[in-house]
């Protein structure tokens, strides 16, 4: 109980939601998409089961992150490929991402398209979310994604408009949310089991590593943004 009142508990929590507003937005747009050609009265519907199935879907593969992130040097390669999802994140976006997705008239015909579409498009999210739960203690680390999926997938789903509109008004939130992936990918890798023998586990070296990770994506962000605006 005790743990549930501590700050870094909550810290975590507030990164998941964080993340997944950040990264779940392409989620939002495949389940607008997805249900356009549905009856009036089974949209709904069709948002509502598409979005379950979506957040069981989710939780199941971050489980398996979640496990797959106790074998040595695993935690190394999934920081790498979560300091390019904040770079890329900071990229202008590619509006080609959305062309396969197809509208049905059918009910479950729709479920099944945001389910098949998000099991393809999740795989920044888990990696994400998984590195943020990891600063949780190990028995609390899946209540934590859940109860941080259950809080976002709401936001993403009835207020991605707002929340798009957030971002296009304040473009640093963007540049935070991915200086965070980069801080989250630092103290991934740094406390990867791995690396256990070679290096002196200290507070101050996991900020470090975080810091690190941060300054990184900032900078190749904005190295990579340079010949797309010319």
């Amino acid at each position: 109980m005790e743990e549930l009142l501590a700050a870094h508990f909550w810290l975590a929590v507030g990164q998941i939601i964080l993340i997944d507003i950040l990264l779940g937005g392409d989620n939002a747009v495949v389940i607008a998409l997805a249900c356009r050609q549905l009856p009036t009265h089974l949209r709904k519907q069709g948002v509502l089961w598409g979005t379950l199935a979506a957040i069981v879907l989710r939780v199941i593969l971050i489980a398996f992150a979640l496990s797959l992130l106790k074998v040595p040097f695993l935690k190394l390669a999934g920081g790498a490929l979560l300091l390019w999802i904040g770079v890329k994140l900071l990229l202008p976006e590619n509006d080609e991402a959305h062309e396969g997705i197809h509208a049905s008239d059918r009910l479950w015909a729709a479920v099944k398209t945001i389910v098949v579409a998000d099991l393809v498009m999740s795989i920044d999210n888990v990696i994400a979310i998984a590195g943020a739960a990891t600063n949780a203690q190990a028995h609390h680390q899946l209540p934590l994604v859940i109860f941080g999926l259950l809080v976002s997938v709401p936001i993403i789903v009835w207020g991605s408009q707002l929340v798009l509109k957030l971002m296009d008004r304040f473009p640093f939130i963007i540049t935070a949310g991915g200086m965070l992936l980069g801080w989250i990918a630092g103290t991934m890798a740094y406390s990867d089991p791995g690396l256990s023998g070679w290096i002196e586990p200290s507070i101050t070296l996991q900020y470090v590593a975080g810091a690190a990770g941060a300054a990184l994506v900032l900078v190749l962000g904005h190295i990579l943004q340079k010949p797309r605006a010319t």
